[in-house]
């Protein structure tokens, strides 16, 4: 039998720190601290509701994270 997969630690972060900031600069930001996925959504996109470990998730509207959650 496979072994169950045990996934890494996901960053110690905070995705409320990201909200206001132009989306370009949020995205580079969570890479340097280790989001493996980075996600830039516009404001209503329709996204299936599955957890990605590592993934980070931005709502993007007139360029500035308006909302921001992991998974």
């Amino acid at each position: 039998m496979a072994p169950i997969p045990t996934p890494g630690t996901e960053p110690e972060d905070s995705p409320e720190e990201y909200v206001g900031l132009e989306a370009h600069r949020a995205e580079r930001l969570a890479r340097e601290r280790g989001w493996r996925t980075v996600r830039s959504l516009p404001p209503g996109t329709i996204i299936t509701m599955e957890y990605r470990f590592g993934r980070l998730n931005f709502e993007v509207d007139g360029g500035r994270v308006t909302r921001c959650w992991k998974g």
